[in-house]
């Protein structure tokens, strides 16, 4: 039961939830999406954070299209819904050579340049190897992980110039006996850690998720070249990643949300 509710948790709309309480859901820990520029929150739902991504097993990386957050770097709203979310803040001044198709048409699970998306690099207290969806996460003998995942907004540009996806892959990586990506983002601000939630659009602020997740989202987006993403879904085949799911829409319900420190 664990395994089948953890698979369908992050990556996979809806609207606002409802502003008044009776519609919020009740009992639930704190909830994620969130602003992480506002350190507001009444949820008084503890659990132990966990440790750095360093010393857990990467399980899962995918994507959002769009960002599932808002941050200092990606505040443009891009709508309610599943594809809704939000946008980098630079993706109106870029160049016809960054928004330019890649050669031969290719794109990444229908992400172009111009687009924003998320990135998760979800890791577990679980001996586990990376694998498919979320349920690589645990394991017969370790259904109660503690998860941390490790978020990037990126701004996706058609410039060789831009960060390669492939420095953050996996690849069969470890390193001091744990499961790990290549490297992890840097350079993009200190990244904002708090208590919170599964995401994905099968959840709202009338129906939330029951997993408990230490985040750790950086506050600014980066550039990132189309054709490093394209690559990286034709190496890292581990995770069998075939689309770049949705959103789920902001929670702002102060009673959803941890305070952050």
């Amino acid at each position: 039961m664990k395994q089948t509710i953890l698979a369908a948790a992050i990556g996979l709309f809806v609207p606002f939830g409802s502003s008044f309480a009776e519609d919020l859901c009740k009992g639930y820990g704190p909830q994620t999406p969130r602003d992480i520029s506002s350190k507001a929150g009444t949820n008084k739902r503890l659990f132990n954070e966990a440790p750095e991504a360093a010393g857990l097993n990467l399980c899962n990386i995918h994507t959002h299209t769009n960002a599932e957050h808002k941050g200092p770097g990606f505040t443009i709203f891009a709508g309610s819904g599943e594809h809704g979310g939000f946008k980098c803040n630079e993706t109106d001044s870029l160049t016809a050579a960054e928004l330019a198709e890649p050669e031969g048409g290719e794109s990444f699970h229908g992400v172009k340049p111009g687009d924003t998306i998320e990135v998760h690099w979800v890791y577990s207290s679980c001996d586990v190897q990376p694998g498919k969806g979320l349920g690589a996460c645990l394991s017969e003998s370790c259904a109660n992980p503690q998860l941390r995942v490790e978020a990037q907004v990126f701004l996706v540009v058609n410039d060789s110039n831009a960060l390669n996806f492939m420095d953050f892959a996996y690849m069969g990586n470890s390193a001091n006996g744990f499961q790990q990506p290549k490297s992890l983002p840097a350079g993009t601000g200190t990244p904002v850690v708090f208590a919170g939630s599964t995401t994905g659009p099968s959840y709202t602020q009338a129906t939330c998720s029951p997993l408990q997740v230490t985040w750790s989202v950086r506050p600014q987006c980066a550039k990132l070249d189309i054709n490093s993403l394209n690559a990286w879904s034709k190496a890292d085949k581990v995770f069998e990643e075939d689309h770049s799911h949705g959103v789920r829409q902001l929670v702002t319900a102060p009673e959803l949300l941890a305070p952050i420190n």
